[in-house]
């Protein structure tokens, strides 16, 4: 008796940092459970799969990286789509899913999915489900979990609808009907846009899944960067005594309430170890747990390795800091550092105006040793470790991680290879359940992965971008094997600078700003920490250190070596015609491309005095007139010498009135903006200029963008509407460009 045929579809993801990967690989491992077969293939991988002749449905799991750009895997098949030769009818034959990622706090929100589905329904394909746009600004997981539960019954109608439709066909070919196949191959069914702004995101589909392993597999992780089964609810007052024996992490006074039968009991303030009803007491939907892929083993070794940098340096140089120097004056203020490079060793990293760069850094060695010993593994630090795949492993597409070689020791693959800091993803947490021995701290985990207990991942865990050693230390009883953080760690990733210097007027040398990155105590978090890298290279370069109005000194200890790697970018740079004009907005360590902007402008008016140049503005802002205002005197200077022919600077903390005036100063960069309205506007709609914006996204950028809209309004008499197409416009014409950051 032949073997039944489950049904199959394919399922293509376009991932910068995993994100959406590990959802498209969910969708493949619950696949099987749901009687279907799915082929799991990145999207460029286009040897495995062939759209052209696909007659499953498609299933699109797709990010957004930089400026609204294609991750790196995803770029081919973006420009293979967007070919003008295609046909409108290219793709009729082609049903789709599509689960957009983003982030609301950059401009072009989920743009790589809306590119790829828009060019799709250009070349006739059909959409058998309602898209999802997933905010990471708030929380992937407010659209993904109900997206995918409503995914499968859409699967299975698309397929029951396209079966039916091939028999039909059939029949009417056999029967030699005169009459036209109409083309039906599609399920008619409704479609509503699903985002974040959906009053009731669960209203998608059919009914709710209670098992599903990918629910929350895109809970967000801080830098970088992106999962049901019932269980028994513990008692509130339970849970709260346990708690409260179990940490030191303070909660608010305890109040005495009567409770049943009059007997006083205490309440305390939820927090990261704790709930309180309805949470407490409330039957969970947790994810699944995820199935393990990896065998890991020590293997003792006769020479023990010295840890000097990172393994994998194929794209990265290491090069001197040649100058570092504290930008910032006082206490009150950020610490903004300048570090200069000396890359002349290497001629083929030509950096130009408004390029950006990686530096790769390591995890902090007292973390590193923290970790190790949570693990219990102090002793077999020197160790190599072997990974190899479990010959049972039922994860679809599993592998070996390609980024951590062969040979390496436990130490280094701690230091360089695995992002110790990521906040822990749900799926992680759900697997972290399996080696927690205490009942109360399992329980905790359990509210913090399921459903019921978003809003408290998102307080406790995933906002003040929690660590796994932060949750470890948080949960004493939890014991995780080594295995376990290989298989849900991310990537160490590097991180992006902007450059703040021009080669032209500095051969050789590459300069960047950055803040010293504080985050402060809270709940699982007993001592603020800094940023990794910013962190790390503020220990590196302390002791040689310049500081405000100080010379430097010739005695001054030798500054170490960084790994960096040039980021390609071909937009964010002056106009390539100098006599066009362009507005800079830069608050902050924004200002730094623009300082390199303008190096570049003063070097070309020296060289070609003949020339003509248009119109410069810099918009800067800051919080103190004698702090924090970067640059000050080289700013002052390209203004004393024409490079810079407008500059408008606002201070956030000083005293804003003029006493005998009382004319109100501007507070931040949007406010000058609008007192200088009409310039502006001038240059962007009549002058065909150019505006650049660098510096926080989750804030400035929103404000700069909402402000321009009113300009335009203003200045062209038009609605919102019709003022946010013409901002549009010009991002579509490469004259609105954002070098931002969240």
């Amino acid at each position: 008796m032949p073997c039944d045929v489950k049904p199959r579809f394919l399922v293509l993801y376009g991932s910068q940092k995993g994100q959406a990967q590990s959802i498209a690989e969910g969708i493949a491992e619950e696949a099987e459970e749901q009687g279907l077969v799915a082929d799991l293939s990145c999207l460029n991988e286009n040897e495995k799969y062939n759209l052209e002749k696909e007659n499953a449905p498609v299933v699109f799991i797709v990010s957004t990286t930089g400026d609204g750009e294609p991750p790196d895997n995803t770029l081919q098949f973006v420009k293979r789509i967007k070919k003008k030769t295609l046909s409108t009818d290219h793709y009729k034959h082609l049903c789709y899913a599509l689960l957009a990622l983003g982030d609301t706090n950059y401009a072009n929100f989920c743009n790589c999915g809306k590119t790829i589905e828009r060019r799709l329904q250009e070349l006739g394909a059909k959409q058998f489900y309602a898209t999802g746009y997933a905010d990471d600004g708030v929380g992937l997981e407010v659209v993904v979990d109900p997206w995918l539960e409503g995914l499968w019954n859409a699967i299975k109608g698309a397929l029951s609808k396209m079966a039916s439709d091939r028999t039909a066909h059939l029949k009417a070919n056999a029967e030699d009907s005169a009459k036209e196949t109409p083309d039906s191959s599609v399920p008619d069914v409704q479609i509503n846009l699903l985002s974040i702004t959906d009053q009731n995101c669960e209203s998608v589909g059919a009914a709710v899944v209670t098992d599903s392993k990918f629910a929350s597999a895109a809970s967000s992780s801080a830098s970088v960067a992106s999962d049901l089964r019932p269980a028994s609810p513990a008692g509130s007052h339970a849970l709260a005594s346990q708690c409260h024996d179990t940490a030191s992490i303070p909660t608010s006074a305890p109040q005495p309430q009567s409770g049943d039968a009059g007997v006083s009991r205490v309440v305390l303030a939820a927090s990261l170890i704790c709930s309180l009803p309805p949470l407490s007491e409330s039957s969970l939907n947790v994810p699944a747990l995820p199935p393990p892929y990896l065998d890991v083993s020590l293997q003792e070794v006769d020479t023990i390795e010295q840890i000097v940098g990172p393994m994998i340096k194929e794209t990265f140089h290491q090069v001197p800091i040649s100058k570092a120097v504290h930008l910032s004056r006082g206490d009150s203020v950020k610490t903004a550092l300048l570090l200069e490079l000396d890359i002349s060793a290497y001629p083929t990293m030509t950096c130009q105006p408004g390029d950006s760069f990686d530096v790769l850094c390591p995890n902090r060695a007292a973390e590193v040793d923290n970790m190790l010993i949570r693990l219990g593994l102090q002793e077999q630090r020197n160790q190599h470790v072997n990974i190899t795949l479990r010959k049972d492993t039922k994860k679809k597409g599993a592998q070996v991680p390609a980024y951590i070689p062969q040979n390496i020791s436990l130490l280094s693959l701690l230091t360089w290879c695995l992002e110790i800091r990521s906040v822990p993803k749900k799926a992680f947490l759900r697997a972290l359940v399996e080696h927690t021995r205490d009942s109360v701290q399992r329980r905790r985990l359990q509210e913090l992965c399921s459903k019921q207990g978003a809003a408290d991942y998102n307080l406790y865990v995933r906002d003040p971008s929690l660590s796994i050693s932060e949750l470890l230390a948080a949960f004493p009883s939890c014991s995780p094997p080594l295995s376990l953080l290989i298989e849900h760690l991310p990537k160490l990733q590097p991180r992006p600078y902007s450059a703040a210097s021009s080669c032209l007027a500095h051969p050789g040398k590459l300069s960047f700003v950055f803040n010293v990155v504080e985050f402060p105590a809270c709940t699982g978090r007993p001592a603020g920490r800094r940023g990794l890298c910013t962190g790390w290279l503020f220990d590196l370069i302390n002791p040689s250190l310049v500081l405000p109005g100080k010379a430097e000194s010739s005695s001054s200890p030798a500054l170490p070596k960084i790994h960096v790697s040039l980021r390609p970018n071909c937009t964010f740079r002056p106009p390539s015609d100098p006599s066009v004009p362009f507005i800079m907005v830069g608050p902050g360590t924004g200002v730094a491309p623009f300082v390199g902007f303008l190096q570049q402008r003063a070097e070309e008016r020296q060289r070609k005095p003949e020339a003509v140049f248009g119109e410069t503005w810099l918009f800067f802002g800051c919080r103190h007139r004698d702090r924090d205002y970067l640059f000050r005197e080289e700013l002052e200077g390209f203004v004393s010498s024409g490079t810079l022919s407008h500059l408008k600077v606002c201070f956030s903390r000083d005293d804003r009135g003029d006493e005998e005036s009382a004319a109100p100063q501007p507070r931040y960069v949007q406010h000058n903006l609008l007192l200088n309205s009409q310039h502006v506007t001038e240059i962007l709609l009549r002058q065909n200029g150019y505006l650049y914006v660098c510096g926080d996204a989750k804030n400035m950028a929103k404000d700069v963008n909402e402000t321009l809209i009113e300009m335009i309004k203003t200045e062209l008499q038009v609605d919102q509407l019709d003022a946010m197409k013409r901002l549009a416009g010009l991002r579509e014409e490469k004259r609105y460009l954002q070098d931002i950051w969240g």
